[in-house]
């Protein structure tokens, strides 16, 4: 007998939607949503009026009294293990791992799904990471994580990210880590050549030949660095070379007789991130920008929700029988 339940959610750092917009393809029904800043919760708010949002910082959040917690997902802040920064780790105060075990320990969730940069993996963080893996163990949990690139996923970007898994010990043997397509990534031509296009700009079939490949890394930045730029020199030479003017965010696509490079809009960079053309973004260019580019891609996350859903289910049909027998 299948497993009909719908299985339920709860998000930490949500961010623009990105993660939880791939949970909810993979069928999962959020809770709630928590996240600090007050444009992202705007654009969670305005793509899904029925989701509950909160605006709070986690480390002193109290979570309401929701129910039963099935996965308890958060892409947290990458900067103290980012090979970009000074990689502080667990000195840096934007280091919320703390948090999270805090809240992970309150709700007890049945599995746990974090987002990080691929600097947690570093040797120099080896003890912290003992420290977590202990953490989840004081609660009851077993953990391991995963590096991934988005593109295995069809996201047409270079993105690496670590995925870390934790689950409750009875659900641990079923979870299983998905592999990510065999298939290649689409070029970023062919994914933009329409947006290129819509303002009739007579040179958007033969550009889009040009943008062959996936994009670079997409980076929003933060509040205090990074603005509505393509990245650093590198990435920008790696987009000129894609036949795109990667120094700032342009507000429309092409004219018709534009001439030279052109510039990406933020509906052209969230497209490369894996967002449906449908979700909106709110703020200005500049934060909208930043929402994109620090977005967790959903296609990725539906990958990783499909794979914690069917871990679910299988633990939960397993033992059927089991509570049927002392019901009995």
């Amino acid at each position: 007998m299948e497993n009909k339940r719908q299985f339920q959610s709860v998000e930490f750092c949500a961010g623009a939607g990105g993660q939880a917009l791939g949970l909810e393809q993979a069928g999962f029904a959020h809770s709630l949503l928590v996240d600090n800043d007050a444009d992202c919760c705007a654009t969670l708010r305005l793509n899904r009026p029925g989701w509950r949002v909160d605006c709070a910082d986690m480390r002193d959040y109290a979570p309401p009294d929701i129910g039963p917690v099935d996965l308890l997902s958060a892409g947290l802040p990458c900067p103290p293990f980012s090979i970009a920064g000074k990689q502080l780790g667990e000195k840096d105060d934007r280091n919320l791992f703390p948090a999270a075990l805090r809240l992970i320990e309150r709700l007890s969730p049945r599995v746990v799904l974090i987002e990080n940069v691929r600097g947690f993996l570093s040797s120099g963080f080896t003890a912290y990471r003992q420290e977590i893996v202990n953490g989840f163990d004081r609660l009851g949990y077993a953990v391991d994580w995963r590096l991934y690139d988005a593109q295995a996923f069809g996201v047409p970007q270079t993105r690496s990210r670590v995925t870390i898994l934790a689950a409750r010990r009875a659900i641990w043997p079923y979870l299983r880590f998905p592999e990510g397509g065999t298939g290649r990534a689409p070029d970023v031509g062919a994914v933009l050549r329409d947006l290129m296009a819509e303002n009739g700009w007579q040179q958007a079939d033969s550009w889009a030949e040009t943008a062959s490949g996936v994009a670079p890394t997409i980076v929003g930045g933060s509040k205090k660095h990074g603005g509505p730029d393509l990245g650093p020199t590198r990435a920008r030479e790696k987009w000129r070379q894609m036949g795109v003017n990667g120094g700032s965010i342009a507000e429309t696509a092409p004219a018709p007789d534009f001439t030279g490079l052109p510039r990406l809009t933020t509906r052209m960079v969230a497209r490369l991130q894996g967002f449906p053309d449908t979700w909106q973004f709110t703020g200005k260019k500049t934060a909208a920008y930043r929402q994109i580019g620090n977005a967790f891609p959903p296609p990725v996350a539906r990958a990783l929700g499909q794979a914690i859903a069917s871990a679910l289910s299988a633990h939960d049909l397993a033992i059927e029988p089991e509570c049927r027998v002392a019901a009995e």
